[in-house]
């Protein structure tokens, strides 16, 4: 089993608020995308575990990946320890991405950016021969993906690159209001939160019009480089 990408969130939202844009435009390229969710979002202020699953199965019918999984670990206490990371690895081993998408590498969310130095970890011992998940590593066979990306979230970070996603915009918008129980809805007898305010979506909508100014179209998604990308010649840039 091999995918083009894996997309790698500690919450249930995080994807899609970051680069759900980049999924769908690469799915409509015929490229097979799958998700991992590292926490249930448990610790959310609105809503509950039980309802960000619900919201985040039909986030990822929208988008159109293959499948989502969630690793389970406890939200607000994702660590960059031994344990974590034999998890995420045996996640890459049995995927085989050749993309890897996960959190900024800093952000408000202390999980966001221990997520990011996590699966950075995860990535590279994913290609130890000597590094081992299983008793019968006949079922874990090494595997290193091509690339790591960071996707940027609430945090401005100065992006390495953005992606154009305005023929998906819309499309986008529709998979980040999948999550019903989160988001601005004036009819909600939940308690505020920052994310929840009608100006949040209104935000979301501004960076990616931000992003897009940059590059010279309507939206854009942004994202950091682990390495320095490669191109063979100067006419591959645009």
């Amino acid at each position: 089993m091999m995918i083009d990408i894996l997309a790698i969130g500690a919450h249930p939202d995080d994807i899609e608020l970051s680069c759900s844009g980049t999924i769908i435009d690469e799915i409509s390229r015929g490229r097979k995308v799958e998700i991992a969710d590292l926490t249930k979002g448990e610790l959310g202020t609105r809503g509950n575990a039980e309802v960000r699953f619900l919201e985040a199965q039909k986030a990822a019918e929208i988008m159109g990946v293959s499948s989502r999984v969630n690793l389970e670990f406890k939200d607000g206490f994702i660590k960059d320890d031994e344990e974590h990371i034999y998890q995420v690895v045996k996640l890459i081993r049995e995927k085989r991405p050749r993309i890897i998408l996960c959190n900024a590498v800093e952000d408000r969310h202390p999980d966001h950016g221990i997520a990011a130095e996590l699966v950075k970890k995860a990535c590279f011992y994913s290609g130890l021969i000597k590094f081992k998940t299983t008793k019968n590593e006949a079922t874990q066979k090494i595997w290193r993906p091509n690339a790591l990306y960071n996707y940027i979230q609430f945090k401005y970070l100065r992006p390495d690159f953005l992606i154009d996603i305005s023929d998906v915009f819309e499309h986008r918008m529709k998979s980040i209001l999948a999550y019903g129980s989160q988001f601005y809805d004036p009819n909600s007898k939940e308690p505020d939160s920052m994310i929840s305010s009608k100006i949040f979506l209104e935000f979301i909508d501004a960076r990616a019009a931000e992003f897009g100014r940059i590059i010279g179209v309507k939206h854009a998604e942004g994202f950091n480089v682990q390495r320095i990308p490669a191109v063979k010649g100067l006419f591959d840039l645009k």
